[in-house]
């Protein structure tokens, strides 16, 4: 056992590619990813993809790790640590701390739906013969909030009982044995999938690229996309990932197993797509983005398979695996991020954040019943809907933006100690020509993705609700830059210097 003044380290290098990917693989990868591919060209849109997570996803995860590990700790001490004196940067650490709370309070509710299923498919209780009864199915457990709330606390103690095993022999081996039986279980779906009538019909609308569906659509609108998914695939923003490069020992740089963890998280991605396409085009049915595409769509599929029973508690069984991967990660953060902040020792972390996470999912889950006339962001939207917009459309892009700021700023952490960081251990090397492109570049795409996905949101809500939700979109970016770019006491500070060079 080590110290309690050491930080923990993972036991292996597989270890934290398999946790850290667990982290990043979270259900947009499977409910999003491949219909959006299918969408805007196929195999043209998954190599557009491929690039901006090249250029963009992994700039931002280099960060994440990097001050990971170059702080050894969380996002709520990390810049404290690494910033110049007079600084700013350590600010928007709550922020950071915020957004992995709100992610767990929906996040947690909706893993519990995929262990609901699981069950409800293990037992024989789901009737899906058409797409209505899947329908009606769904929306019944969602009118249950006894049902939701049950599995989403069996989530949410199975996750912090991973934690309190700790790193090694909690957090490590468990994710281990998770994503192994996860790739496992795709690669079985996958072969059964391809094999069925009609399915390379799937496998043409998914893969083969389509470049008529760049001028049809067009090409800007096309890029956009490519741009979004690469960016939030990863869960990079609030700090999900860089606890555990503070994990990670320094043999190793950090461009090849941020690379490893980026093509686990798009294999992933990719196989998703092979499972489901060509099934749906194999029944004939149209496939669908969004939780209508698990929970409506695909128990239709699988009722029209021989064993469909079988395949669909598999199915679910590996949605269940894809999604407490990322809440574990998650639940890792917050408890360390809430230790260092408070100076609590972890077991009183760990029970805290039991009971607070508990009652923070409440919201999300009454929002479809009880509290389902609040409705935050219009007609038909729900609690949950507000609380992931406030993650994924806020607290993810900016957070990205700060990290960016952070590690190529001198009155952050700068460029030199950054890229030092990077490049420690055997390895490929952060080339330094690619300075400019880091400080200027990826922080001009963030702000686009940023703002135009706001435009995108409230665009058809009126000019006023569109000026409006604007003006409080670039009130939230300004802060940012005035903590990347102010310094606290910079007029005494030079005062000062003034008086000792005299």
């Amino acid at each position: 056992m080590e110290k309690s003044n050491e930080r923990a380290t993972f036991q292996s290098r597989l270890g934290f590619i398999l946790v850290s990917a667990g982290c990043a693989i979270g259900l947009g990868n499977v409910w999003k990813f491949p219909y959006i591919c299918g969408q805007n060209g196929g195999g043209a849109f998954l190599l557009l993809y491929l690039l901006c997570l090249a250029l963009l996803g992994m700039p931002i995860l280099l960060c994440e790790f990097a001050v990971g590990r170059g702080s050894r700790k969380s996002l709520s001490r990390a810049y404290d640590i690494l910033e110049k004196p007079g600084s700013r940067f350590h600010l928007t650490k709550y922020a950071g701390v915020a957004g992995n709370y709100l992610l767990m309070m929906f996040y947690t509710m909706v893993t519990g739906w995929m262990l609901y299923y699981a069950f409800r498919y293990l037992t024989g209780g789901i009737q899906a013969a058409d797409t209505q009864q899947t329908a009606a199915a769904f929306d019944s457990m969602l009118a249950s909030p006894q049902q939701m709330f049950i599995f989403s606390a069996v989530v949410i103690a199975l996750c912090i009982g991973v934690c309190a095993l700790g790193l090694q022999n909690g957090i490590e081996k468990v994710t281990k044995v998770m994503m192994i039986l996860l790739m496992v279980l795709m690669a079985v779906m996958a072969v059964n999938s391809l094999t069925l009538k009609g399915a390379m019909k799937g496998l043409k609308f998914y893969l083969v690229p389509d470049f008529s569906k760049f001028s049809e659509i067009g090409f800007p609108t096309v890029l956009f996309s490519a741009m979004t998914q690469a960016f939030f695939t990863l869960s990079i923003g609030i700090g999900s990932l860089e606890i555990f490069g503070s994990y990670l020992k320094k043999d190793r740089t950090l461009i090849g197993e941020s690379l490893n963890v980026i093509i686990l998280d798009t294999a992933v991605a990719v196989v998703a797509g092979l499972i489901i396409i060509p099934a749906c085009f194999a029944y004939g049915i149209q496939p669908d983005s969004g939780p209508s595409l698990l929970f409506i769509t695909l128990p239709n599929v699988f009722h029209h398979m021989p064993y469909g029973r079988a395949w669909g508690t598999l199915f679910f069984i590996f949605m269940s695996f894809a999604a407490l991967s990322t809440v574990i990660a998650v639940f890792e953060n917050i408890i360390t991020m809430i230790s260092e902040l408070s100076g609590i020792s972890r077991r009183s972390s760990l029970l805290l954040n039991l009971v607070l996470i508990t009652v923070l999912s409440l919201p999300a889950i009454l929002g479809y019943s009880t509290l389902s006339s609040i409705q935050p962001l219009g007609d038909g939207s729900t609690i949950m809907d507000l609380e992931d917009f406030l993650v994924s459309s806020n607290l993810l892009p900016l957070g990205s933006l700060t990290i960016a700021l952070f590690c190529v700023k001198k009155n952050g952490w700068g460029w030199e100690n950054f890229s030092a960081e990077v490049n420690t251990g055997e390895g490929k090397r952060l080339p330094d020509c690619l300075r400019g492109y880091m400080t200027y570049i990826v922080p001009s795409v963030i702000c686009f993705i940023y703002l135009k996905g706001y435009y995108d949101t409230f665009a058809g809500s009126g000019t006023l609700t569109l000026f409006l939700w604007m003006t409080f979109a670039v009130v939230l970016l300004a802060l940012v830059f005035a903590a990347a770019f102010t310094r606290r006491g910079s007029a005494a500070e030079s005062a000062r210097r003034a008086v000792e060079e005299q």
